[in-house]
């Protein structure tokens, strides 16, 4: 690991850090959380979903670090109670707030159902995270309704019943913007295992909550949810033949026993798996819920360099896909290749979770290595980056989870490392 990008890297994020934290402004009345500094073309001033979770593992390490325990938490619980504050009675919570309003692609009247998607499930995991972190609970305690009410709508609306997965309704602003196991595909048709990871976590951090605030019965419900979907995801999305996860094709036509030409051997399978090679696939490594013999098939497929294992990182989607493409795109954001700090983090946990040390602290050093250089070279960090060459693709000022970098270097040098719940 080189010193020089890592004593770099460390004096950038401490300095840099409270440039993603903004004072309660319009339609947004705690202080919060913005992925990027003022002056970036992009997301200075918003507060987004899963962003603000990953910015709040790495202001952890920031605090860690220098020492200053508390100095980001109003930011960071504010950016919590902004989206309980926007949550409807259904329990709809935007995916997006920013000073003028919100994004969220509601149904008036709910005449149509609950048809659009909402704030990824991580909500319950960053409350949880800042609880861990305080040691205290109480002030999230009048919250807890309001949390349950949003798990519950993914539950209720947002799973479907043959499978027992949970499916994006839409292709619109699913975090990775055009996977295309969920890009251009009908409305409702995709189970992504994305989705499902971070809907475990979640499940399992509302039970954490909720034991901790007392009420033991409803927490082992929440868990016994959660093994629910690891049930599922083991019986629907795990394919036996590659060794891996994949999302599942849920958009199949009804059984109907009176269609003349499917009654004599109507089907019998609830799924079919998407077969494409996305990172996302290696999300249940960072869950946990993968068998270690999963566990050790997925990472053979990790380390391939002809389709993931790149110079500096993970490629998002495997090079041997022809949807493979590393151009610039913005809005939706280019996850069909490019290298990603987040999808290094997360691919990074999951190894450090299963005991694979050597490919964790690999994946690490190659992740400084490209921040490091880019901002030795152009003095900011970027959204993307081209796999193999290092170079930054788009958005000169991104911050965001590419700061998580700090995690991976205290977990290198063997220091207090702060890690998401």
């Amino acid at each position: 690991m080189h010193d020089r990008w890592v004593r770099l890297l460390e004096s950038y994020i401490h300095e840099s850090a409270e440039e993603m934290t903004r004072e309660p402004e319009g339609h947004l009345a705690h202080p919060y959380t913005v992925p990027s500094s003022p002056g970036s073309p992009y997301y200075s001033s918003a507060l987004w979903d899963w962003d603000s979770w990953t910015i709040s593992i790495a202001l952890a390490q920031v605090e860690a670090d220098t020492g200053q325990e508390g100095r980001f938490f109003e930011y960071e619980r504010g950016s919590i109670l902004n989206f309980l504050d926007h949550t409807d009675a259904d329990g709809v919570m935007p995916i997006q707030l920013s000073p003028t309003g919100s994004l969220t692609h509601g149904d008036p009247g709910r005449a149509g159902g609950f048809s659009q998607n909402m704030h990824k499930p991580v909500l319950a995991q960053h409350a949880a995270l800042l609880v861990q972190r305080r040691g205290d609970v109480e002030w999230l305690k009048p919250q807890l309704g309001t949390i349950g009410a949003f798990i519950d709508r993914y539950l209720e609306s947002h799973v479907h019943p043959e499978t027992g997965l949970a499916y994006w309704q839409t292709d619109f602003a699913v975090g990775i913007d055009n996977d295309p196991s969920v890009y251009y595909r009908p409305d409702k048709s995709t189970a992504a295992i994305y989705l499902n990871s971070l809907l475990y976590r979640e499940l399992l951090a509302y039970g954490y909550l909720l034991e901790l605030s007392g009420d033991a019965p409803a927490a082992n419900v929440a868990r016994g949810k959660a093994q629910d979907l690891v049930d599922a995801l083991n019986r629907h999305a795990w394919d036996e033949r590659d060794g891996t996860f994949y999302s599942v094709d849920i958009g199949l036509r009804a059984i109907d026993p009176d269609d003349w030409l499917h009654r004599g051997a109507p089907r019998r399978w609830s799924s079919l798996p998407i077969r494409v090679d996305n990172w996302s696939s290696f999300l249940p490594l960072w869950a946990g819920l993968a068998s270690q013999e999963q566990a050790e098939r997925m990472v053979e497929r990790y380390l391939d360099t002809r389709t993931f294992h790149a110079n500096y990182g993970v490629r998002t989607l495997s090079r041997l896909e022809k949807m493979y493409d590393l151009r610039a795109s913005n809005n939706p954001s280019n996850w069909l290749g490019p290298v990603w700090g987040i999808s290094n983090y997360l691919v990074f946990r999951g190894l450090v979770k299963y005991g694979f040390t050597d490919a964790a602290a690999d994946l690490a050093e190659k992740t400084v290595r490209l921040f490091g250089r880019d901002l030795e070279t152009n003095g900011s960090l970027h959204e993307y980056y081209h796999p193999d060459s290092g170079e930054p693709i788009i958005t000169h000022g991104f911050q965001n989870w590419n700061f998580l970098v700090l995690n991976m270097i205290a977990h290198l040098e063997g220091r207090r490392t702060l890690s998401e719940f």
